[in-house]
């Protein structure tokens, strides 16, 4: 009896392990979010700074992302999605071990630069390779395995911050996450290049042979070489394509949007300040940090359901969704805070309001705003869109880095929440009216619809 796998089965399997390994880029960046979340109170003691230091030196890393994410536009085009992310993951390491070494503030922030630079390659990077390897059925949850790389690696590092809290040693917390670098960058030598750089780059031999491990149908490969085909015979590309055609703009825009939407819900404000919260509440070290690993795995068992009902219920209803807990959580802690935590009870039922914040963006902005932005754009401009986007996600970013704390002592703690929770009741009307839903559709049929001029909201199913 033959028990061999069919072709089919054994490209189904090629193809799931090579979205998990280049997921895995996500991996480093919750890592980096992680361990200064637990490091900055005591980075802040050893070298005697203030609110605003901290705030530099956690939103460094934004920087150098923002201005990595510009540089892998390029990079990624020019040398291939897989040789950016060895890059990436090359400066990862570095960063990582500078900042375990720092002797001084600024050392640190410069570190926290070159950590950024790594962090930007490999955010703008991996979305792109996984749309473009993964088929279109399952291409929603194969790009959401990226955000569940990003939570796994947060409440990784939550732990590992736990674990060195009682000796204070934030060197250690911040340099020990070079080892999972090092092993990244010896696994994203096994990844292949993807098909449709390959073809972009007019090495249609090496697409096919790619395509053939990954899809295992000789029928399926050649029709997707040939919608490739078609519209590499589009002569417009990135920053011309953006100047001559209003729907391509339309597309980065809307790109641009969802990444300010991701940021402005509030959720580095938790990952990035999630002791100082907690400290809000009345608990003291041992405990902030205990509930902070607490947010960690509770932001990693919520995207499951992103990755379950991505590519069953669609795009927009699982936003909605979102969008609606998160307000729902954040409106409720600010008004406790503004009420007063003064029990037990009061201070548990705030903590797993801040919870239900955290599976409302798990479960839906966190995976599908980066799983939107990797399909709206149309495939000559995808360098060109993507990087756009990416750069915004950074640019926001370190906007709610720099300026969380100086809201805190500004506007007050419950003002600060609720506004965030005004800002998740926007987006809900932003989706409805914006936002398309991408549910299996193939990118092609995507473009096609953008280039046409249709409604932004139409340009999917």
């Amino acid at each position: 009896m033959n028990t061999s796998a069919s072709p089919q089965a054994v490209a189904r399997t090629a193809v799931i392990f090579t979205c998990i390994l280049a997921a895995l880029a996500g991996l480093m960046f919750g890592l980096d979010i992680g361990v200064i979340s637990g490091a900055t109170q005591f980075i802040q003691k050893d070298f005697a700074i203030n609110d605003k230091t901290v705030e530099h030196i956690v939103s460094a890393m934004m920087f150098g992302a923002a201005l990595g994410a510009l540089g892998a536009a390029w990079m990624s085009s020019a040398l291939g999605r897989k040789k950016s992310l060895i890059i990436g993951a090359i400066l990862f390491v570095v960063g990582s071990l500078l900042c375990g070494f720092a002797w001084s503030p600024i050392t640190l922030i410069l570190a926290r630069v070159v950590l950024g630079l790594a962090i930007g390659i490999a955010t703008f990077t991996a979305p792109l390779y996984l749309a473009e390897v993964a088929p279109e059925h399952i291409r929603g949850s194969m790009i959401s395995l990226y955000q569940l790389m990003i939570t796994i690696g947060i409440v990784v590092a939550f732990i590992s911050d736990l674990a060195f809290s009682s000796t204070g040693s934030w060197r250690w917390m911040l340099g020990i996450i070079a080892i999972p670098g090092v092993l990244f960058l010896f696994g994203v030598f096994f990844l292949p290049d993807s098909p449709r750089w390959l073809m972009m780059r007019g090495r249609k031999p090496d697409a096919i042979k790619v395509l053939k491990r990954l899809r295992g149908d000789d029928g399926v490969v050649n029709h997707e070489i040939a919608d490739i085909e078609e519209q590499l015979k589009q002569p417009q590309l990135g920053w011309h394509l953006f100047k001559e055609n209003s729907n391509f703009r339309r597309s980065v825009g809307l790109g641009v949007l969802l990444q300010l939407i991701q940021q402005f819900t509030g959720i580095n404000v938790v990952m990035y300040y999630a002791p100082k919260i907690f400290q809000t509440m009345g608990y003291d070290t041992h405990a902030q940090l205990w509930f902070t690993a607490i947010v960690g795995l509770t932001n990693v068992l919520a995207t499951f359901i992103a990755i379950g009902l991505v590519d069953r219920l669609g795009r927009k209803p699982i936003l909605y969704t979102g969008f609606v807990v998160m307000a729902l959580g954040l409106g409720i802690v600010g008004t406790m805070m503004h009420l007063g935590i003064n029990t037990k009870g009061e201070q548990y039922f705030t903590v797993g309001m801040l919870l239900l914040f955290i599976v409302g963006f798990a479960m839906s902005a966190g995976p599908l705003i980066w799983t939107l932005c990797s399909e709206v754009q149309p495939l000559k401009g995808r360098d060109f869109g993507i990087g756009a986007s990416t750069f915004t996600n950074w640019v926001g970013n370190y906007i709610v880095g720099l300026t969380f704390l100086s809201l805190l002592n500004g506007i007050g703690n419950a003002n600060t929440f609720w506004l965030y929770a005004g800002l998740n009741v926007i987006f809900i009307g932003l989706t409805f009216w914006l936002v398309p839903e991408t549910k299996g559709v193939t990118l092609e049929q995507i473009e096609t619809k953008l280039m046409a001029g249709k409604p932004l909201r139409e340009i999917g199913q």
